[in-house]
């Protein structure tokens, strides 16, 4: 796994190299909320408004809510809707109702047209009046007779106290002043009593329950529409295919060091090495229709790898193959024959191979092989001293390298020395000559000799 932190310019990489695949999956993922939007119809949503006059509690308020949305209320509805098919417990999921500020309960209806929506909407806040009126004013033949009993004992009352104040001394003494006034006190408190009574009745507060006018009729669909299916496909699409290039990048085992290439070799670096790094040369092989849609998206190419660095001209680039040599004949005086072994599908190590047997000059003389990492199978050992391998960084895992030094060691080769290639871009060259990079001889097939004799 890289540990590599990502930064804004991987993400940046990541937009340049792979904008093709990702513009893809955004076009994917748009046609996906698309097709979601033709399954599931447009649909609509009106409201309607229900005022309750007087003081209500929270907790009141929340009963009336259950109330609107009860299999009671649902069935009134859909009777009275006559809609073909339609019941009671097909409309639960398409109404809502929830308490509003200053009493009110918003009523909400969802159809897949505008007006039936509206109907939808005004039918459910009629019966729902109808239905907490009825509970209010419904009860026992006692719990509805009481009150009214308790009307009369009040006028009988009022009746009584008007016949005793008549009948008290008409004169001005104090005592038959304050006679009158305790009277005129106790019936003006009856009376308020009386209409505290008339308000708390539930019967006479539903009564007062009004509808603020019919349900208006919707113009626009109900979220999501259409055009939110298709940007939030497009947008969820896009995020996915960064997540998983960030994800696959994280999970990467692919080596980039030279440490860590050399560790999983069992040998030592003998040097790095600039390879130009023309248009293609650093792309995934293949002919096939895979291959080819590969290459039309882009995604043939690592993006994870940084841009490479600039080259300053041939003759820099050709002092550090002549430096490997160098190194090569005088920390192995005795290796004047040395198996060259190349990863197959690695252009970069193998233009690096070419341009090495091109610059030994038969000193030491490098047979050089292309060697398939999946099985690794190495020419048994001729008149070799040891095995030479050139690969480029971030190309190959440690369990590939690893096979590859045993397929070595079961060809009775020792892996004698280790050299990076590193793909660099390089300025146009002015001469029109051939210069050193152009003067490396063909590689040569599996197994087969490019160098000058031993």
């Amino acid at each position: 796994m890289s540990e590599d932190t990502i930064r804004l310019v991987t993400i940046g990489r990541m937009f340049h190299r792979r904008w093709r695949v990702l513009a893809v999956a955004a076009v994917v993922g748009a046609l996906v909320g698309y097709g979601i939007s033709v399954v599931f119809p447009p649909r609509y949503t009106a409201s309607a408004s229900v005022l309750l006059p007087g003081q209500w509690e929270e907790r009141e308020l929340l009963t009336q809510v259950d109330i609107a949305t009860s299999s009671v209320v649902l069935d009134r509805t859909a009777a009275g809707l006559h809609w073909s098919g339609v019941h009671g417990t097909d409309l639960r999921g398409k109404v809502s109702a929830k308490a509003a500020d200053g009493n009110i309960i918003k009523l909400s209806g969802t159809a897949d047209t505008p007006a039936r929506a509206q109907r939808l909407s005004d039918r459910l806040a009629k019966e729902f009046v109808s239905y907490a009126l009825r509970i209010a004013g419904g009860g026992t033949s006692e719990a509805v007779s009481a009150p009214e009993a308790l009307r009369k004992q009040v006028r009988a009352t009022n009746k009584r106290i008007t016949e005793l104040a008549e009948s008290a001394d008409p004169g001005q003494s104090v005592e038959s002043v304050q006679a009158r006034t305790a009277l005129e006190k106790l019936r003006t408190s009856l009376e308020e009593a009386m209409r505290k009574l008339d308000e708390a009745d539930p019967a006479n507060i539903m009564a007062n329950m009004v509808v603020m006018g019919p349900a208006a009729r919707p113009t626009e669909e109900a979220p999501p529409t259409r055009i939110q299916l298709v940007v939030a496909g497009a947008l969820l699409a896009f995020l996915l295919a960064i997540v998983g290039h960030l994800v696959a990048a994280r999970m990467n085992r692919r080596l980039r060091t030279e440490a860590e290439i050399t560790a999983a070799l069992g040998s030592t670096l003998i040097g790095t090495v600039d390879v130009p790094d023309e248009r293609g040369a650093h792309r995934a092989e293949g002919h096939g229709k895979r291959a080819r849609l590969r290459r039309l998206l882009g995604a043939d190419t690592r993006w994870d790898l940084p841009a490479p660095l600039r080259s300053r001209d041939a003759a820099g680039r050709r002092i550090r193959y002549g430096r490997v040599c160098a190194r090569l004949r005088g920390e192995l005086p005795h290796a004047r024959r040395l198996l060259l072994l190349v990863p197959e599908g690695d252009e970069i190590a193998l233009r690096a191979a070419e341009q090495l047997v091109a610059e030994a000059h038969g000193d030491p003389a490098l047979r050089a092989v292309t060697v398939s990492l999946d099985l690794p199978l190495v020419p048994d050992r001729d008149t070799e001293s040891g095995a030479l391998v050139v690969l480029s960084a971030g190309s190959w895992t440690a369990a590939e390298l690893t096979g590859l030094a045993e397929a070595c060691a079961d060809g009775g080769h020792e892996v004698v020395g280790v050299v990076v290639a590193d793909p660099v871009r390089a300025l146009p060259e002015r001469s029109t000559g051939d210069g050193p990079d152009r003067a490396a001889p063909v590689l040569a097939g599996r197994g087969q000799s490019t160098g000058g004799p031993a």
